[in-house]
């Protein structure tokens, strides 16, 4: 009709230096104008601007091309077609439309009546809205496309013949697929893989299924799918089956059996009951996944037949026990039995599966491992995580050499059998415990120690034994796993480590929270970068730390016996320094490279300001915020979840522009004081933080409480900003002549510190006096109650005797 409807200025952005040709192409998205404004019997032309722009541009060629063009006039070159539009997510859950004439039904009244009408409207206005944005395919373009191989068109509706879809069709992914059954017309002889996941599917064909001779892989995850026909057991090229999510699917067919080429069988989260008795015919079957089956109560017994099944994952389901017939399984290697709760014991014909690698029993019920387990000289793996109720380990468990992972962590097991140091392969132990948490059914020792053996281990680079109530002494052999790299000894109740740690040459974490007994920190090896022994109240001594150039992270809060820490000024790499109930000396550390800092204080240095608005510096970049906040905790306020706490949680900085927040960080206040005494905590952001990147002229950064509280008894009571700018931190060199203007912030930040702990200790001492002169006149008034009257003739006297 040559009438225009639509214009858009094509962005050719680059502007040629020479006289040459140049192409550009622009390709538009289907949500803008030109392409969604496209109708039937719609033209697009390209023309230049009259009169031109730019002087001299020349439109020399120009063509259009619409990436539906294809199918719609179809073309015999194209093996492949892709569209993926993202849909909504297909939902099963009954409509509120659905329940309401339900209900109107059962119980006929104005309410439900009302209700109905209400609810009839809203489905129809969302199924309005639904079609609007549906991408709709006509198959007819496809009878043309007779070397068409791929096909995916997810959240996409078909209208027209399925018979039109190419019968050379092999690869063919439709999710989200609208159709409640597939059409009798639609059977691609040759299609090998067929994926209507997510889709609204009810039913697939049934005397058609013959025909799919060549289909090796059927997806129907997350469908509708109530049954599947008998004659599934036709396809005898089938190779991967995939029913999971399927909650409306309650029985295999017992054809599948029939399959004989399956190799995997997905069924988790359906409906099934029980496996059928013929899936042990399956012989070529390398996988077997029935997680998650609520309704899946046991294994049949002829499951012995699945001689080539590697992989059997059961997680979820109520199976209570593991048939003897199991052990029969000489090619399993991963058995998962994660969170099975009503699982009692494994049988013992367990230790038959000699090709087994992973054993995972997370969250299972059981009591005691079978003696066979032993027998698993392949064993990699082995998850025992939360199995609350099991209470020892076989002896025969040092059997296991190949064994390399062992997670037992929250059980009730409090001894190890002395054949545990025979695991010589063994790399992660993790047995943790959760603190303040009694084991119930299971008597405790008086006093539990590492076996004699456990120094064999010399593969192990991870343990983790916190909170097994450890007590006495640790032997002086523990130095002899020297592979150790990560080691978690806190919440125990020993009072001396080895005299020296040295030896474990490969440590990088030790942590030691919590150990109430423990009195001195012996030796420590050179290539430690975390050390934590916060809360070790009866800490009196720390080593020598000079040689520990890689220490990134030192947690000394609440030891307050600590007065000392040698070597601390030698801590060149420290980052963090947690002394917050500590009374040691903290000025000594070196702060350039500081990032957050706790110890006793009650002010903040006099250059910082409570709250800054930021405004850029010709030729200087900011590089940092620092942030220091004094807290105090009203102790007396009971809170569970402030003891167990490693921070305080609820100080948090916000980032302003014109009072609107545009970003807030919670503050990472590490170590959690024990005392009413208030506290400093310092905290330095660098450039690559937010709160630092994000900063533009004229944004404002401020500090506030979290409302409501986070922790009971927090009381922020100070709070100051400083912006650090490029030049102000950079000098590395003895700072001592400088003038105070010219000294760096890290210096001008340890000379703060400094006159701090010369305070605290003034203010120490003037404690000490008063109490001194309190504890002299409460002498002298008891004195003058219980002496007698004429006694006050001679006090004048004693009192110049005594001068």
């Amino acid at each position: 009709m040559n009438k225009l409807l639509y214009t858009i200025m094509l962005e050719l952005k680059g502007v040629p230096k020479m006289h040459e040709d140049h192409l550009y192409l622009c390709r538009f998205p289907y949500h803008r104008p030109i392409v969604s404004k496209l109708k039937d019997g719609y033209e697009i032309s390209i023309i230049e601007h009259d009169p031109p722009i730019i002087k001299g541009l020349k439109l020399k060629k120009a063509r259009d091309w619409v990436s539906t063009q294809c199918i719609i006039q179809g073309t015999r070159c194209i093996e492949g077609i892709v569209l993926d539009f993202e849909g909504r997510p297909f939902v099963q859950d009954p409509s509120g439309e659905r329940i309401s004439r339900e209900n109107l039904q059962r119980m006929p009244n104005l309410t439900s009546a009302l209700t109905y009408a209400k609810e009839w409207c809203k489905k129809f206005l969302q199924d309005n809205a639904e079609n609007e944005r549906e991408v709709v395919l006509h198959t007819k373009p496809f009878e043309s496309m007779v070397n068409l191989r791929l096909l995916q068109i997810n959240h996409v509706r078909l209208e027209g013949k399925y018979k039109y879809l190419p019968a050379g069709l092999k690869w063919l992914q439709w999710k989200e697929c609208p159709l409640k059954t597939l059409p009798s017309d639609f059977c691609p002889r040759e299609l090998a893989v067929l994926d209507l996941s997510r889709s609204g599917i009810e039913k697939v064909w049934g005397s058609y299924t013959s025909k799919l001779s060549s289909l090796k892989e059927l997806s129907l995850n997350d469908s509708a799918i109530e049954e599947i026909p008998d004659s599934v057991g036709s396809l005898s090229n089938l190779e991967i089956l995939s029913l999971m999510w399927c909650g409306s699917l309650t029985a295999i067919p017992d054809s599948v059996g029939s399959l004989i080429s399956l190799t995997k069988l997905l069924i988790n989260g359906s409906a099934i009951k029980e496996l059928p008795i013929s899936v042990s015919s399956l012989s070529y079957l390398k996988e077997l996944s029935v997680g998650n089956c609520k309704d899946l109560s046991k294994l049949p017994d002829s499951i012995e037949g699945l001689a080539s099944m590697v992989e059997l994952q059961l997680d979820g389901t109520p199976i209570t026990y593991l048939p003897d017939q199991v052990g029969a399984l000489k090619m399993l290697r991963k058995l998962e039995m994660r969170n099975c709760k009503k699982l009692r014991f494994l049988p013992e014909s367990i230790g038959s599966m000699l090709a087994l690698t992973t054993l995972n029993l997370f969250g299972a019920n059981i009591s005691e491992l079978p003696e066979s387990i032993g027998m698993l000289e392949n064993l990699i793996l082995l998850r025992l995580n939360k199995c609350t109720q099991l209470c020892k380990l076989p002896s025969s468990i040092g059997n296991l050499k190949s064994l390399r992972h062992l997670w037992m962590e929250e059980t009730a097991v409090i001894e190890l059998p002395e054949s545990f140091g025979m695991l010589s392969s063994l790399m992660i132990l993790k047995m943790a415990k959760k603190p303040y948490i009694e084991l119930s059914g299971n008597s405790v020792p008086s006093s539990i120690e590492f076996p004699t053996s456990f120094s064999n281990l010399c593969s192990l680079v991870e343990l983790n034994a916190r909170a097994w109530k450890l007590c006495g002494k640790i032997p002086d052999d523990f130095e002899k796993l020297s592979s150790l790299e990560s080691l978690n000894l806190g919440y125990n109740n020993f009072f001396s480590l080895p005299s020296s740690l040295t030896g474990l040459f490969n440590l990088k974490e030790l942590l030691l929270p919590y150990c109430k007994e423990l009195k001195s920190l012996p030796p420590l090896p050179s290539n430690l970068e975390d050390v934590n022994v916060a809360n070790c109240t009866a800490l009196e001594s720390v080593s020598d730390l000079s040689n520990l150039e890689r220490l990134q992270e030192l947690n000394l809060a609440n030891c307050e016996k600590v007065v000392d820490i040698p070597g601390l000024e030698c801590l060149k790499s420290l980052t963090r320094l947690h002394m917050c109930g500590c009374k040691a000396c903290s000025s000594m550390v070196c702060l350039r490279n500081i990032r957050t800092l706790s110890m006793p204080g009650s002010r903040i240095p006099d250059w910082f300001q409570a709250g800054v608005r930021f405004s850029e510096h010709k030729n200087r970049e900011i590089k940092a915020v620092i942030i220091c906040v004094v807290v105090s905790l009203d102790l007396q306020i009971p809170d569970d979840l402030r003891d167990q706490l490693p921070i305080i949680a609820g100080i948090k900085a916000n980032l302003v522009k014109m009072n609107k927040p545009l970003f807030t960080t919670m503050l990472e206040l590490k170590g959690v004081p024990k005392t009413h005494e208030d506290h400093l905590y310092l905290i330095r952001f660098p450039d690559c933080h937010p709160i630092v990147s994000k900063l533009k002229d004229g944004y404002e950064i401020n500090v506030i409480e979290h409302d409501p509280p986070m922790i009971k008894g927090l009381k922020l009571k100070r709070s100051g900003i400083y912006l650090v700018f490029e030049g102000d931190d950079d000098y590395e060199g003895d700072e001592e002549s400088l003038d105070e203007s010219q000294l760096s912030i890290s210096e001008k930040l340890s000379k703060f510190f400094s006159c701090l702990e010369e305070e605290d200790h003034t203010s120490q001492s003037d404690c000490v006096v008063e109490s001194q002169v309190q504890a002299i006149e409460e002498e002298e008034e008891e004195r003058e109650i219980s002496e007698p009257v004429w006694w006050d003739f001679l006090r004048p006297l004693q009192r110049c005797f005594c001068l």
